[in-house]
């Protein structure tokens, strides 16, 4: 499409909004347009299916800010030139003069002219093209910690293999000391129009210049004219302070390095955190299951239990505590942040494990015996006898 094609439309008349009309005006017009015209509601209207074309068409332009102000600024200066036909068209004739046409003006190569202007908007043209610059790509990485680097966050050095643009070229693709010259396959636009299949058209990456809107007729040596190389660099990453294993950390910049002055790509850490010998882990509080004696359970009793990091706690245990109960001692968990983002500790959360030992000796099995005897009327198996 031309420019002059652009410039005979007014997208703000094909979605029915004024100059003026907000952002969510537009979008508004243009969501209650394509529904009514969307070619899965309309199978076989040809007329329903361009007028949905033209409706896509003018929301793409007007419905992104800066795309809007380029075109609003051609509108400006085409009306400031004597206009087209309509009032915002036309062609040679339209002026005052007789012998204008905008069209002359926006393909001015020599200096620029409206060619730069409006190449964003309109795809380039045959003017100057201006490579955009291009975000680096994101990189995925692994990384092993320790249960305690990852309870108290941690600095570590990744080795870490990317995509980034080739040495030689420096990402042009290009050999050196060649001139490039404008891509023929999309125009200097760095995008191609590819059919999804009935009205819709979708916009991809042209394959001839790979998005660079240039293309050379000798690529270069190293690369191959893919303007791709590998990078290997060492970077010190900060693993925050109660990650958990499996966790995705995201590092903004850290990344590819991108075109053409473009912005470095994220990297994204995935945690593995190997287990610790004793305490386990629950959100932000700390598990740990802890043996005690069958005496101790059944008559109660004091017993040390440790903490991470810190020192023992004692831990009183009731008289006819059940194998399995948990206590918690509060305060001696993770340091994390409630729901409502205010930072709290949590617990120690400790589970008594009845231990029952292997052997005895004379002594112990008389005393247990004695015990059976004692307890011989209390059968603990009565109801559920019953109950079969």
């Amino acid at each position: 499409m031309t420019n002059a094609d652009w410039a005979r439309k007014d997208f703000y008349k094909t979605l029915g909004v004024k100059k003026d009309a907000s952002a969510d005006e537009i979008k508004k017009a243009y969501r209650k347009l394509a529904r009514e015209n969307h070619p899965d509601s309309n199978p076989g209207d040809a007329a329903k299916h361009e007028r949905f074309k033209e409706v896509a068409e003018a929301y793409d332009v007007i419905g992104d800010p800066e795309r809007r102000k380029q075109y609003d600024q051609m509108r400006s200066v085409a009306g400031g030139f004597g206009g087209f036909p309509g009032g915002f068209g036309g062609g040679r004739g339209g002026g005052a003069g007789g012998g204008f046409d905008i069209n002359d003006l926006l393909r001015d190569q020599a200096g620029g002219g409206l060619g730069d202007l409006f190449g964003g908007l309109f795809g380039g043209g045959r003017g100057r093209t201006q490579q955009t610059p291009r975000r680096g790509p994101d990189v995925e990485t692994e990384a092993t910690i320790g249960f305690v680097e990852a309870v108290e966050g941690v600095t570590i050095s990744l080795r870490l293999s990317s995509d980034a643009p080739c040495g030689t070229c420096n990402g042009t693709g290009g050999k050196p000391g060649t001139t490039p010259r404008i891509c023929p396959e999309c125009d200097g636009a760095g995008m191609v129009a590819a059919s999804a299949g009935g009205a819709f058209t979708l916009n991809e990456t042209c394959p001839r210049c790979a998005g660079r809107q240039l293309v050379y007729d000798e690529a270069c040596p190293t690369c191959a004219g893919s303007g791709r190389g590998q990078s290997t660099r060492t970077i010190q990453a900060r693993i925050p302070a109660g990650v958990k294993d499996g966790q995705r950390i995201r590092l903004r910049g850290k990344g590819g390095a991108g075109e053409r002055g473009g912005s470095p790509g994220d990297l994204y850490v995935t945690v593995k955190v190997t287990p610790h010998p004793i305490f386990g882990r629950s959100g932000d509080n700390l598990t740990l299951t802890v043996p005690v004696s069958f005496d101790e359970a059944a008559l109660g009793a004091e017993i040390k239990v440790p903490t991470l990091g810190g020192s023992p706690v004692t831990l009183r245990i009731p008289a006819g505590t059940p194998n399995g109960r948990t206590f918690r001692v509060r305060g001696k968990g993770l340091a994390g942040k409630d729901a409502r983002g205010t930072p709290r500790t949590g617990d120690l959360l400790v589970t008594v494990e009845v231990h029952v030992p292997a052997t005895l000796n004379a002594e112990a099995r008389a005393a247990l015996e004695a015990y059976r005897e004692a307890t011989a009327d209390s059968d603990l198996r009565r109801n559920l006898i019953g109950g079969a």
